[in-house]
């Protein structure tokens, strides 16, 4: 494949993989006024970023056998026809019930896009060649957080909190003629799985018998509930407890998202000079101590805002670095079975991100209840890093790169 080839393909990917990103982060600065609208508490609305996450988990579970038996852009272009349908739902939506029972089913419908950009690059790629390109594909899709939540709060100045869901149904649309006219087939039918749910079941119980890749899968679900926890709770603390407005929220969510990015195209850096469990291992340590730096400074409140963004900037940065490499190292282990392996990456990732974003309303949705289930989280990833996977032990499995034509 030319350079030009992958660089079309990683934008068509990235521009596609955004919907998940989009979906869970541009109503963000709308959640106390979805809270106003619908006479709620913050720790219900907070449920509708729950029902996303779960269909997103759940949605990649079916999805990814389905594209290993049924090839990549039929299921990808059917999931997102199912996101525009039901961003209609809930931009139309009465009551937060009806809400959240859309968010549920935004959730399926972008899963196809989450798993299926996986499996597309786990197809054209592997190794740590996989790891490069998973990098640059975080730098396409990571611009999608940096922008949801200013473009978000830019949406609010002309319209009300379903104006973005309006948005995103326009979004989705847009996806769905790039996913059918830019999106090659990268799955032939010679290499497509066979034998319906029994085959699925056979495969999702091989995958769950390699430790290394069990491991390597909760230490980028966990890595990943440090996200989800910034995500639920930031705009209730930075709008809430610390006074800014809709549109400084915007811009302060950003800067931390230009830092997680940041990270990601320094690994392709670092991946030139040491092998991807090693900045795995230095990354979630760096991450575990910015983190209980953060959670020091969000219980004494010493520093205020600069050093309470200052050191989540770093948490995310530190996540940056792991994000890439443990889905790669992940993967690299199943090749034959790319579609379902990166199912179930992503939804353990959002399964558990499904329990991290009300956790934080639960506890308060101050900065400490933030703090503490972010360091909690990012512990925990390094802890079964250690004792699971033992990265000591764990080498890449370098494959051949499949060739396929890219028409």
């Amino acid at each position: 494949m030319s350079r030009g080839q992958r660089l079309r393909l990683i934008l068509v990917l990235g521009s596609l993989i955004a919907v998940g990103p989009l979906t869970i982060d541009m109503y963000l600065p709308a959640l106390p006024a979805i809270v106003d609208d619908f006479a709620i508490n913050s720790a219900t609305v907070q449920l509708t970023l729950t029902g996303t996450l779960v269909g997103l988990a759940v949605g990649q579970l079916v999805i990814g056998p389905l594209s290993d038996a049924l090839g990549r852009r039929a299921p990808l272009i059917a999931g997102t026809a199912l996101h525009v349908v039901a961003s209609v739902g809930c931009a139309l939506a009465p009551n937060i019930t009806v809400l959240g029972a859309l968010r549920v089913v935004q959730g399926l419908g972008a899963a196809a896009a989450a798993v299926i950009a996986m499996a597309v690059v786990r197809d054209l790629f592997s190794g740590t060649s996989f790891a490069r390109v998973l990098s640059r594909l975080l730098l396409v899709m990571g611009a999608a957080p940096v922008l949801a939540p200013t473009l978000g709060s830019e949406l609010l100045r002309w319209t009300q909190w379903r104006g973005i869901f309006a948005a995103l149904v326009v979004f989705g649309v847009l996806l769905m003629l790039i996913a059918a006219l830019g999106l090659p087939e990268t799955l032939p039918p010679g290499r497509r799985q066979r034998g319906g749910v029994l085959s699925t079941a056979r495969l999702y119980r091989s995958l769950l018998r390699d430790r290394a890749f069990v491991g390597l899968v909760l230490v980028a679900a966990l890595a990943m509930a440090a996200i989800f926890a910034y995500v639920a709770g930031s705009s209730f603390v930075l709008q809430g407890q610390y006074g800014l407005s809709e549109q400084q929220f915007g811009f302060a969510f950003g800067a931390g998202a230009i830092g997680l990015i940041g990270a990601t195209q320094g690994n392709v850096r670092l991946l030139r000079r040491y092998p991807p469990q090693r900045i795995l291992m230095a990354a979630l340590l760096i991450g575990a101590v910015a983190a209980l730096v953060l959670l020091g400074v969000a219980v004494t409140g010493f520093g205020g805002l600069p050093a309470l963004l200052a050191s989540l900037w770093l948490v995310l940065a530190a996540t940056g670095l792991a994000m890439p490499n443990a889905p790669a190292l992940a993967l690299s282990r199943h090749g034959e079975a790319a579609g379902t392996a990166s199912a179930l990456l992503g939804a353990v990732q959002f399964g558990v991100g499904a329990l991290t974003a009300p956790l934080v309303g639960v506890l308060g949705n101050g900065a400490a209840a933030m703090g503490l289930v972010i360091a909690g989280g990012l512990l925990a990833a390094l802890v079964v890093l250690l004792l699971v996977v033992r990265p000591d032990r764990l080498a890449m499995v370098e494959l051949d790169p499949v060739a396929v034509a890219v028409h």
